[in-house]
């Protein structure tokens, strides 16, 4: 290579450092304005054996209704999980208008297959529904793969794709019937707020049905709403105990989009500014109850 050639090779090279130096400069001064320099990747997580299992704030938001549908309807864990990897592997876990051909919503269910409109199927609370009336019709479901289950509803072409989302799902699925306490956490964000009672109460609404709900506002101006439990359970101690983890596991998944700061059960308590369970320092809150406390600025 002539020494000409070089200079200009050598020119090339430190022009595209400076251009690369130049563009980082920039991400990182953008990400710097976001929440006031707070970039934390935000992200949920259920633990399992000692190994967390990641979703999105939306992700789990989704893992949450499908779970509390299914909890609403009675239905075991089991379901659960198979709702929720046949979820993540038909849409990753996301309530999409789009998929093959006209399959759309969280299941990429199919109009033309009779699974209702468009519009009914990108309500995620009727597309839940949806799958699990013919999960109910599955002779002995809670025995098979997660594979058979769901390809006996889905009749998916790739029906052992489902298998690989079983452990995450499972992980999921236990954490948010109450099975598994302290187990799902959410790192966000600080919000703006501020979180509002109504969309709190419409939300638990929509997801379990005719669960009581009730909020007061503290003197410093903390406002809490509380979620009774006992009206998911039979009224024994322990469903009290696991659905009031029920409750409380739905609550941080659905923080990120109801501006919730911290959610308290029995002595424990999982906060944006404290993202795990731990105690909470003051009396244990009622058997049965969760609190949300919600963002006020």
């Amino acid at each position: 290579m002539s020494r000409r050639r070089r200079r200009r090779s050598w020119r090339t090279a430190l022009a595209l450092l400076a251009t690369a130096a130049i563009a980082v400069t920039a991400v990182v001064a953008l990400l710097n304005q976001v929440d006031g320099g707070d970039v934390r990747a935000e992200r949920c997580a259920a633990e399992a054996d000692g190994t967390s299992w990641y979703l999105t704030p939306a992700q789990a938001d989704n893992a949450a209704l499908v779970a509390a549908v299914s909890v609403r309807r009675g239905m075991p864990a089991r379901a659960a999980t198979i709702g929720i990897a046949t979820a993540l592997q038909e849409s990753k876990l996301l309530n999409i208008d789009y998929g093959d051909r006209d399959s759309v919503g969280l299941f990429q269910q199919r109009p033309s297959q009779g699974w209702g409109t468009v519009e009914q199927i990108l309500d995620p609370v009727y597309s839940a529904n949806a799958f699990f009336d013919g999960l109910d019709k599955v002779p002995d479901y809670e025995a098979l793969e997660i594979t058979v289950a769901a390809q006996e509803v889905q009749r998916s072409g790739f029906p052992e794709a489902y298998a690989q989302h079983e452990t995450r799902s499972r992980a999921w699925a236990s954490a948010l019937t109450g099975y598994s306490p302290a187990t799902v956490t959410c790192d966000l964000h600080t919000v703006g707020g501020p979180g509002s009672t109504e969309a709190v109460a419409a939300r638990v609404a929509r997801d379990f049905g005719a669960v009581p709900t009730t909020s007061a506002t503290d003197d410093d101006g903390t406002v809490t709403v509380t979620i009774d439990g006992g009206a998911l359970g039979a009224g024994t101690p322990d469903d009290d105990t696991r659905l009031a983890w029920t409750l409380a596991h739905w609550s941080v998944a659905v923080a990120h989009g109801l501006d919730v700061d911290a959610v308290s059960t029995a002595d424990q308590t999982w906060s944006r500014d404290e993202p795990t369970w731990s105690p909470s320092g003051t009396d244990p809150v009622p058997a049965g109850e969760v609190h949300l406390t919600l963002a006020t600025q």
